[in-house]
């Protein structure tokens, strides 16, 4: 029996999400897999790659031919490496956190708040010193009188 690793597509029209399955080359695009041993999402910022290395080594090791595609994940993850033997680094970089939206929305909120770093005045600051400009002024006349 000839096995292959292939992606599956899931998810809507524009929102894809695939599974990495093990399938029988002989079954349908869209048959049964025997097993699924990860997980891809694409759309997330960064997107996920999720691998079960263990049953990947598995199959891999019994013969089974990966696609392509499969295989730009596997070199991803980091398990092409681990099965071929090649010592060169996995392609996948540490995730940073999740940055919270609202957050980064509001200090955005407080930076526009503040002065421009270009050294620009904003209208709102600048009407409020010309009218201090002019307090002065009238306080200046009515001193001297």
């Amino acid at each position: 029996m000839a096995v292959k690793i292939r992606l599956k597509r899931m998810g809507k029209i524009r929102s894809p999400h695939y599974r990495i399955v093990v399938m029988d080359s002989r079954s349908k695009r869209d048959g049964r897999a025997i097993e699924e041993i990860g997980i891809y999402h694409p759309k997330n910022d960064p997107s996920v790659i999720r691998v079960d290395s263990e049953r990947a080594q598995y199959w891999l090791g019994v013969g089974a031919q990966p696609t392509e595609t499969v295989i730009a994940l596997f070199k991803a993850s980091g398990d092409w490496q681990k099965f071929s033997g090649d010592k060169s680094p996995s392609g996948i970089k540490p995730q940073p956190e999740p940055v919270d939206k609202v957050a980064r929305f509001n200090a955005a909120l407080a930076e526009a708040d503040d002065e421009p770093a270009t050294g620009a005045i904003s209208t709102k600051k600048k009407k409020a010193a010309e009218a201090e400009v002019e307090t002065e002024a009238v306080e200046a006349v009515a001193d001297e009188a």
